[in-house]
Formats: structure tokens, C-alpha cells, sequence
């Protein structure tokens, strides 16, 4: 076998010239010939005692590591021994998470490259014109528009479930139910058209006790109207445009 001669200062610990001698051997790291790879790394490191590395007392302590592994696949194996994790396994672990690194600083490497002449400018804030609502609405305006609303509701609106309500009882809806109601619609969306507010198959108290939630919140400054010429129907915020 010919002499492999490595300079010990072009590896970066003992690790990487362990990783250069499998490569070069062509061999798998999770069946390490740990004999003949044990005796390329000591004829690599001969001679370490005199060199001037600051990590000699690593590849020192890997060599006698590998010794160790040696011993142990060398000495005759007893049933018991046969249930023992293979001395090699902890070794290959290491060699595998070592070459994962050194994989990703060769890429990290090459971005760094292709950054390094590059100027990047620092985001500038727009400052977008706020847009302003200077129309003042009554409340009429807001009847009216739930009178156009409960009267198309009442031309599509099938018979109700509840046609017999005045012989069992009147149907009780709450204001604070439909104010929770709205809050939840609010969440969703935050600008709402009024008229979506209101289904096909909601009753005449839903409608009613819907209506007066919107009066109520809008009354507390919790919701804001706006006309919308677009939609000819107000738009529901939670905030002032």
C-alpha cells in the first residue's frame, strides 16, 4: 500500500481527516474498515508530537479512540456480546453530523460570496394619505335604509316556521344576543355591508332586535356607518374612517 502523506494543518480537527481517509477509501461511514482506517490515521498523524497545532491533543485522544474500536472488534465476541451496540455506531454518528455542517458552510459559503459586493437600501416608510369621512348621517337616514331592507326581506321571505308564535307565544330575541352576533361578524370582517346583517330566513323580531343592536353600538361609538355610493348601502366598522 502506498504512503498517504496529509498535511495535519490543512484538516480542521481530527474529524475531518477521518472523514478524507473514508472518502479516499471509498467506503461506507456506517461500515468503517476500522483496521485499516485506524492505521492510515496513525501513519497521517506521525510525527504530531513535534508539530504546531493548537489542536494536537485532539487527533491524539481520536486516535486512541479508534485504538480502542480496534481492540473491540479484534477480540472473539460471546453470546452476550452479541446483543452489544457495534463499537462503531457512536463513531459514524459523529462522522454523519460532521459532514452535515460542513455541507451547510460550503453552502452558507457560496451566499456569502454572492452578497458580499452587494449594497442593500434600507426600506423607506410611504406614509399613505389617510382617507377622510366628512359626511354627517342622522338617524333617519339609517331607518330608512332598514326599512328598504325589511320590506325586500319580506317579498323573498318564505312563510314562517313561526306562524303560529301568537297562539304558543311571542318569540323573544334578544338586543344583547344580536349585539354578540354582529361583535362575531365584526371579527370576520372588518368592514361589513349593513344589509348583509339581516338572512332570508331571519323572523321579524331577528330583524328587529338586529337593527337595534346596530343603533345601540353605533349610539356607544363601538360601530360607525358609513354611506357607500358604490353599494347604496351603509358600511359597518368598528373603526372611524
Amino acid at each position: 500500500m502506498d504512503k498517504i502523506l496529509y498535511k495535519l494543518d490543512t484538516f480542521e480537527g481530527p474529524l475531518d481527516l477521518l472523514l478524507t481517509l473514508i472518502q479516499k477509501n471509498k467506503v461506507s461511514i456506517y461500515d468503517i474498515p476500522i483496521v485499516e482506517i485506524t492505521a492510515q490515521y496513525l501513519e497521517a498523524i506521525d510525527g504530531i508530537e513535534e508539530a504546531d497545532l493548537d489542536n494536537t491533543s485532539e487527533f491524539l485522544v481520536m486516535a486512541s479512540h479508534l485504538l480502542y474500536i480496534k481492540s473491540k472488534m479484534l477480540l472473539p465476541k460471546n453470546e452476550e456480546d452479541e446483543e452489544e451496540e457495534d463499537p462503531r455506531e457512536e463513531l459514524a454518528r459523529r462522522l454523519i453530523e460532521y459532514q452535515q455542517f460542513k455541507e451547510a458552510s460550503k453552502e452558507l459559503r457560496k451566499s456569502e460570496f454572492t452578497t458580499k459586493y452587494m449594497v442593500f437600501r434600507e426600506a423607506e416608510k410611504i406614509n399613505f394619505p389617510v382617507p377622510e369621512y366628512d359626511i354627517s348621517h342622522d338617524t333617519d337616514e339609517l331607518v330608512e335604509a332598514f326599512n328598504s331592507i325589511f320590506q325586500r326581506q319580506l317579498r323573498r321571505a318564505k312563510p314562517e316556521k313561526r306562524a303560529f308564535s301568537q297562539i304558543v307565544g311571542r318569540e323573544k330575541v334578544s338586543v344583547d344576543d344580536m349585539v354578540e352576533k354582529i361583535c362575531k361578524v365584526l371579527k370576520r370582517s372588518k368592514r361589513v355591508q349593513f344589509e348583509t346583517l339581516f338572512r332570508p330566513e331571519d323572523s321579524k323580531p331577528e330583524m328587529i332586535a338586529t337593527f337595534l343592536a346596530v343603533l345601540e353600538m353605533v349610539k356607544l361609538g363601538k360601530l360607525y356607518a358609513n354611506y357607500d355610493e358604490g353599494t347604496k348601502d351603509f358600511i359597518l366598522t368598528t373603526e372611524k374612517e
